[in-house]
């Protein structure tokens, strides 16, 4: 925000390139985590992974959207609110709910399931919602998800299988490189947005925050209704109330517009870190039974 030109280029060089390739490293790192008990637990806990599938791709699009018609943005900065919406559950979720001693085994599921499904969920959602607000391709948009998130993640999950143990020392490192490159995405958005965040940044800040602890506070109670137990509505809460943010600024920087669309992922991030870690500590002190 202090010194933008900094994080815009380097000679010659648009650092906003970096920010699909560091995306796919990420989500290579979730494939080379990824293994079949991930979807065997789709006939172990059926309900629980269908209320924690349809919760996700419900509530945030439609709150997203509702959102828009709340908060007069411009139209790109509005559709990057609904984009987040429609993107499936964050990479995060899964450590979220071991500290939150909830389901981790059901949070993985619904984390590969809802990734998997993006391809056809995200870019129909978007259409649907958002369509009126920015042009888009629902079949463009497939694609540049496919060669994003899935490609990587099939690479990881076939190194996997290939290298058995071996594996084990990458998963050291993918983590820490994960980390970084969501910071370099997140300062990377920050730096070509900052004319729009300077004007309507305060704004775009409550609305992702309302965005983010309705999905917790809906995708907790949307699974009470359903009569799951608390441990399950914990783990459906995480995963409804944290997205692919990053997915989101990579499609963002595809359509040509990461400084307007991609600016609402590029602060979903750090809010849902900061709010989930917060949810989850607190969760952790309680036993689930309580």
């Amino acid at each position: 925000m202090i010194f933008p030109q900094y994080f815009v280029e380097i000679k010659g060089f648009p650092l906003k390139k970096l920010i699909i390739p560091l995306l796919q490293v990420i989500m290579f790192g979730m494939g080379t985590a990824m293994s079949w008990s991930d979807f065997t637990n789709v006939v172990k806990m059926p309900k629980a992974v269908l209320v924690g599938l349809v919760c996700q791709f419900t509530i945030m699009p439609f709150v997203g959207f509702l959102l828009t018609r709340i908060f007069d943005f411009p139209a790109e900065i509005a559709a990057g609110i609904i984009l987040v919406g429609c993107s499936p559950s964050g990479l995060a979720s899964n450590v979220m709910a071991y500290i939150a001693k909830a389901n981790v085994a059901l949070s993985i599921t619904i984390t590969s399931l809802a990734t998997l499904l993006a391809p056809i969920l995200t870019p129909a959602l978007m259409k649907l919602l958002g369509g009126q607000l920015i042009e888009m391709s629902f079949w463009a948009m497939m694609i540049d998800i496919l060669n994003m998130i899935i490609l990587p993640i099939v690479a990881g999950w076939v190194i996997r299988s290939v290298a058995g143990n071996y594996i084990v020392r990458l998963n050291q490192i993918l983590p820490v490189i994960s980390m970084a490159g969501i910071a370099v995405i997140i300062v990377i958005i920050t730096a070509a947005g900052r004319e729009s965040l300077l004007s309507i940044g305060y704004l775009l800040i409550v609305a992702v925050l309302l965005h983010n602890l309705t999905g917790y506070v809906l995708g907790y109670w949307c699974s009470r209704l359903m009569g799951l137990n608390e441990q399950n509505c914990r783990t459906v809460a995480i995963e409804v109330g944290l997205q692919n943010a990053g997915l989101a600024s990579g499609l963002a920087l595809k359509m040509g517009k990461v400084a307007t669309v991609g600016l609402a992922a590029a602060l979903f991030g750090p809010v849902m870190n900061t709010t989930g870690s917060l949810l989850a500590t607190w969760w952790g002190k309680k036993h689930p039974e309580a």
